[in-house]
């Protein structure tokens, strides 16, 4: 390979019980053999095995560990790699990272294990990017998602889509390279028929991007009303734990709590909020504003209303608020184990759930609600149907979609032909630029800078 070696701490930064370095690269043995010394000098290392020895800093002892020597190609990057396996203290992995840099290797940057990988043939951008999925997956179904991906199912698709696409470039060019062949139709029922499935299969990957952005990074969901209508209650029954602080003392929520909840899959992003009021107190008052601004920036806002008592102005003050910002709302009415005096008659509401969070009553059916809301339809397992969840898939897979449809108007105008090709080659290269066949350095550096150092 033409690159060099490189290192790197693989496991997160604090203690831990094993910390692991990571060494790619043709040097990779030679480093090892340098720091490493087997309990029995005598046995062979071998691959794909873990031995038993110790770190050294020339006569000095580093550390106890268990090492493994993999042979490329057979290997995450396709080099010789090596895995040192040490204690997980911040201190001790730093120390051999150090003495592997000084023996030969270089600090990898962020995600440049993957890049390698990617490089040298082993997967594609599609399934490295799936990888950066799998390692900040929050929900069993958005991991399920991200390893259909680095299982190639995309890959897969995206190539079956080329197939089509190439089979009409060929009919293509022998008409335009063959004239004399007397060839009328510029495309066969059954390339057609091919094309038509292309673009409509590209527009449900395209339509499934809304439900796969939702199952990977979660609802922004917000929590908002007065101020002792019971909405650090409600995030604590939802939590299943005491998160937030709650008295019977107006205000006590003054900043914004943020939490991650996981609900049929979806993971949804909670945030309590300071309950909206008029307040002279300043600390107080600027959580009132953080709370505007998160309603603001909202994908769904859960508005809790006290049902033991009648509206009031900051009632209504909170219900403009959603209204002019044009928010999908859910209103929950608590504490519906007291007496009822709440009336809603003046307010066209269509979605609302009647709770008492501290009576734990009602939760299952706000959770459902929130679900259906969400996801107006069953978001369908990946096994059954493929779901996108990368923006940079979305807009590859729309200017495909663009290419199709012109190919398909430039064939009912009567329009020559080559327009044809030039549509059909922003197809193809549209659809590489998924794969990464074809991918700027730009394109690369995003998607590889956001990996940790280690992977």
């Amino acid at each position: 390979m033409l690159f060099d070696t490189i290192a790197a701490i693989s496991t997160p930064k604090g203690e831990g019980g094993i910390g692991i370095i990571r060494i790619s690269g043709d040097k990779s043995f030679e480093i090892l053999d340098k720091i490493f010394k087997p309990k029995n000098p005598n046995k062979d290392l071998g691959f794909y095995q873990f031995n038993y020895g110790f770190i050294h800093d020339g006569e000095k002892v580093i550390d106890e560990s268990m090492v493994v020597r993999m042979k490329a190609p057979k290997t995450y990057t396709c080099e010789d790699v090596v895995e040192i396996n040490c204690h997980g203290g911040q201190f001790v992995t730093q120390k051999v990272l150090e003495l592997v840099l000084k023996n030969g290797a270089r600090h990898a940057e962020q995600g440049e294990f993957t890049k390698r990988a990617f490089m040298n043939g082993r997967i594609d951008l599609s399934q490295a990017e799936a990888v950066m999925d799998l390692i900040q997956g929050k929900t069993e179904k958005s991991i399920s998602l991200s390893l259909d991906q680095l299982r190639g199912d995309l890959r897969d698709k995206i190539n079956s889509f080329k197939k089509a696409l190439l089979d009409i470039t060929a009919h293509v060019n022998v008409v335009l390279d063959y004239p004399e062949e007397g060839i009328d139709d510029p495309l066969p029922v059954e390339l057609r028929d091919n094309l038509e499935a292309v673009y409509e299969e590209a527009t449900r990957l395209i339509e499934s991007y809304d439900k796969g952005k939702k199952i990977k990074e979660g609802i922004k969901t917000v929590i908002v009303g007065k101020p002792n209508v019971g909405k650090s209650t409600l995030l604590n029954s939802l939590l299943r734990e005491e998160r937030a602080i709650v008295t019977h003392v107006a205000g006590t929520t003054r900043d914004v709590i943020e939490e991650v909840i996981n609900i049929k899959g979806i993971p949804l992003v909670l945030v309590d909020t300071a309950g909206i009021r008029q307040t002279d107190d300043i600390v107080e008052n600027i959580g009132v504003e953080k709370s505007k601004e998160f309603i603001e920036k909202a994908d769904l806002v859960l508005l809790v209303l006290d049902a033991s008592r009648e509206l009031e102005d900051e009632d209504s003050e909170v219900i403009n608020q959603i209204n002019e910002n044009h928010k999908k709302v859910i209103v929950l009415l608590n504490k519906i184990d007291l007496e009822r005096k709440i009336d809603l008659d003046e307010y066209n509401f269509e979605n609302i759930v009647e709770i008492s969070a501290q009576k734990n009553v009602g939760i299952e059916d706000m959770e459902e609600k929130i679900y259906s809301f969400i996801v107006d339809e069953k978001v369908e397992d990946s096994s059954e149907k493929l779901i996108i969840t990368n923006v940079r898939h979305k807009t590859a897979l729309e200017k495909t979609k663009d290419a199709i449809r012109n190919i398909f108007e430039t064939i009912d105008m009567g329009l020559p032909m080559d327009l044809i090709s030039v549509d059909l080659k922003e197809a193809l290269d549209s659809l590489s630029e998924i794969t990464g066949e074809i991918s700027s350095e730009d394109i690369l550096d995003h998607v590889f800078g956001n990996f940790c150092v280690g992977k």
